[in-house]
């Protein structure tokens, strides 16, 4: 029969694993591929999305001239005090 001291080393060393930066690094590379390769599967395999063209505005549109509506902005912001 097996003392405790015994059981507890045979079950420590059981359980004393290393990890080298390598093996760390071989494995988040993998699961990185692994990744890339199922993203790259799914987008080849969808279908382009299809919407419904948007309905026309309900108000006329028109050009706007950038130079006066920044004029008119800091205009504004000065008569206002900020």
């Amino acid at each position: 029969m097996k003392t405790v001291k015994e059981e507890f080393r045979e079950h420590s060393r059981k359980e004393t694993t290393t990890y080298s930066r390598r093996g760390i690094l071989k494995g988040s590379a993998a699961l990185l591929a692994g990744g890339i390769a199922g993203r790259m599967s799914s987008a080849f395999a969808a279908s382009e999305p299809t919407s419904a063209p948007a309905p026309p505005l309900p108000w006329k549109w028109t050009q706007l001239d950038p130079n006066e509506a920044g004029r008119r902005a800091y205009q504004n912001y000065l008569k206002n005090k900020g």
